[in-house]
């Protein structure tokens, strides 16, 4: 199917596509509107990481950079930083002490969601916690804005992770001997080139992800 942009609901983005006209929902991938409308999108994993680290693992990468006289250039420049000064306007009320455009970090498990404040996340470096009935990681990149999630085990290995303070790059260590990078491989020890399990983290407004996950737990930071 082939999509553009059509608009935008409660502050998130529509998509239409060309084959039928149904209008897609940027952040569920629900068809809300349309012939597919019900249908749902099939998730790819996405990896929301700085384009320092990224090459950092993947050095051949190729890059689709817009020509620089292109009104997507001039729409895009500063376009986080000034969206996030922008007053919400949603029809959802979204009641609770936590800002409407604070950043967290989404997580959808076996029917069940959690959101962890971003700056959770920057003052911890990695969290583990639960998520329906599983074991979930986040941790921070160097650039304290990348993030990943895992799922702390190799086949029916649990691996309690642990972070090394003042480490740069991050690197995690467990019980077991092992030395984890921020791509959740084991560099060293008895599992040395097992790989942990992704997760399809979402970096997202708090206000977007309440509206569509009104049911999300949240993770608590404790003392501030």
């Amino acid at each position: 199917m082939k999509f553009r942009l059509s608009g935008i609901n409660n502050q998130n983005f529509l998509m239409t596509d060309e084959e039928t006209g149904s209008w897609w929902q940027q952040i569920s991938g629900v068809a809300v509107a349309g012939p597919l409308k019900g249908r749902r999108l099939t998730r790819v994993f996405h990896d929301e990481v700085a384009f320092r680290l990224w090459l950092r693992e993947h050095p051949g990468s190729r890059v689709l950079v817009p020509s620089s006289d292109t009104a997507w250039v001039t729409f895009s420049r500063n376009w986080e930083v000034e969206t996030a000064k922008l007053p919400v306007a949603t029809r959802v009320r979204i009641s609770d002490s936590m800002p409407a455009r604070t950043l967290v970090l989404g997580l959808e498990l076996n029917g069940e969601s959690k959101a962890w404040p971003m700056r959770a996340l920057q003052r911890q470096l990695l969290i583990v916690d639960r998520l329906g009935g599983r074991t979930v990681a986040l941790v921070l990149g160097e650039d304290g804005k990348s993030i990943r999630a895992f799922e702390p085990r190799v086949d029916s290995t649990f691996v309690e992770l642990y972070m090394v303070p003042g480490s740069q790059p991050l690197v995690m260590q467990d019980g077991q001997g092992n030395s984890w990078d921020w791509s959740g491989t084991a560099t060293s020890g008895p599992l040395a080139g097992q790989k942990l399990v992704p997760l399809p983290v979402i970096k997202d407004y708090w206000f977007d992800w309440k509206t569509y996950h009104p049911g999300t737990s949240v993770y608590n930071l404790g003392p501030q």
